[in-house]
């Protein structure tokens, strides 16, 4: 585990990414938007996370499990939350009181961005829609996430992810041929909405810097799900019928999928018809790879029902080890289907420090892990600076920061729960 520490207090966290100088006003929850600031937080963005006195991001209690403290306690924070929230300060605001709204303003006046996920139109009701707020700050990037997009007949619809993967199609290839369409088993496309996000986050900043111009950002989870169909999208558009299921096995290579060994299940996935010959060698059958149905993958693919069970036969025979370790050795892919333990033991995840360790207050100061970002770059790596922040942990080091309050105007606005 790579420890990282927190920035002391008062440190700020001062970032040297490549984003760094980068503010944005996140007033979102759940996960498409926390996944998305999480990012560019990693990258150095100053994250100002914005949520409700006395609540706070709904998945805060999206428990069990949460978070322990040095006793072996339940925390207030649940392990869902403590995904993709790190590298962010919050401040807790009351957008329904006037004095509330007019300290969110003022905040968008020092920030570059403002990110939310509000039900269309429910931010305009407080005077925070990106259309009452172009005028005053022309500049602005604003980002709105929504399940089904600011224009078209859902637009007023709650969106969730399990609804996103239903009505966007990944479900309906997900599964075995004959079994149930299956979500997948990580919200994906509230992941997948958060890097589309990001992504055009930051090409409104580039246009911005290079004209001046800021802009509204459309996004929705079902158009996201809807683009990452990939091939399996264009399987429908260019033949005209919708692409079956096939389990764990590929639509256009085999093979290409999981195989009981004699002692767990491995994948073997063979790319190319050299593969597939050096694979037959290795498993004493040769002249599979000389066989006219085998020969080639398109042979494969269309004779795949009667290849299966030759190779299960096979594989089945001889323990893991031997098919991954053989197999290696001869440049034909192969490896374990890992339980999640097995994931972070992994020589290549912790060479990679895909795990990493944050100290938490709530934890009383120890080392709490998460999971690392996957983004390495030789000159402006990614930095943890904060662990996920208590619920309005940073709200009057940001008001005094930011916009100059000083300790009794920030009490005051706290004796009035405007904060």
């Amino acid at each position: 585990m790579n420890e990282r520490n927190s920035p002391a207090p008062g440190a700020n966290g001062r970032a040297n990414g490549p984003l760094r100088g980068l503010r944005i006003f996140d007033i979102t929850r759940i996960l498409a938007g926390p996944t998305c600031t999480q990012l560019l937080g990693d990258l150095g963005a100053d994250v100002i996370k914005v949520e409700r006195p006395g609540a706070g991001d709904d998945t805060r209690k999206w428990g069990p499990p949460y978070l322990k403290d040095a006793g072996g306690r339940d925390t207030s924070e649940s392990v869902y939350y403590l995904s993709a929230n790190r590298n962010k300060r919050s401040i807790a605001i009351d957008l329904t009181k006037p004095e509330g709204r007019e300290l969110a303003r003022r905040l968008i006046g020092v920030c570059d961005i403002v990110v939310e996920n509000f039900k269309v139109g429910s931010l305009a009701k407080y005077g925070l829609g990106y259309e009452q707020l172009r005028d005053e700050f022309p500049a602005l990037v604003y980002c709105s996430i929504t399940g089904f997009g600011q224009t078209g007949p859902y637009a007023p619809r709650a969106g969730y992810d399990l609804l996103a993967q239903g009505m966007g199609g990944i479900m309906s290839v997900t599964g075995e041929t004959d079994g149930d369409p299956l979500r997948v088993g990580v919200a994906i496309a509230d992941i997948m909405c958060g890097m589309h996000a990001g992504l055009a986050m930051l090409a409104a900043v580039r246009h911005r810097d290079l004209t001046g111009e800021g802009q509204w950002i459309d996004i929705s989870l079902l158009d996201s799900q809807v683009s990452w169909l990939a091939y399996s999208g264009m399987y429908y558009l260019i033949t005209g019928e919708n692409p079956p299921r096939f389990g764990n096995a590929h639509p256009s290579v085999v093979p290409y999928e999981v195989f009981a060994a004699s002692d767990g299940n491995i994948i073997v996935a063979v790319g190319n018809d050299d593969q597939f010959a050096r694979f037959c060698g290795f498993a004493g059958a040769p002249e599979l790879a000389r066989d006219a149905r085998f020969r080639t993958n398109e042979a494969r693919v269309l004779n795949r029902d009667e290849l299966r069970p030759i190779l299960r036969e096979l594989i089945a025979k001889r323990p893991s080890r031997h098919w991954i370790e053989g197999l290696e050795k001869r440049n034909v892919p192969c490896g374990p289907v890992n339980n999640i333990d097995r994931v972070f033991a992994d020589p290549q995840v912790k060479h990679r420090e895909m795990e990493i360790a944050l100290n938490h207050p709530l934890a009383d100061g120890r080392p709490v892990p998460s999971i690392g970002c996957p983004i390495k770059m030789s000159a402006t790596p990614p930095a943890y600076r904060y662990p996920p922040p208590t619920l309005g942990q940073h709200t009057g080091e940001v008001l005094e920061e930011l916009l100059g309050l000083a300790a009794d105007e920030i009490a005051a606005l706290a004796e009035r729960q405007v904060i």
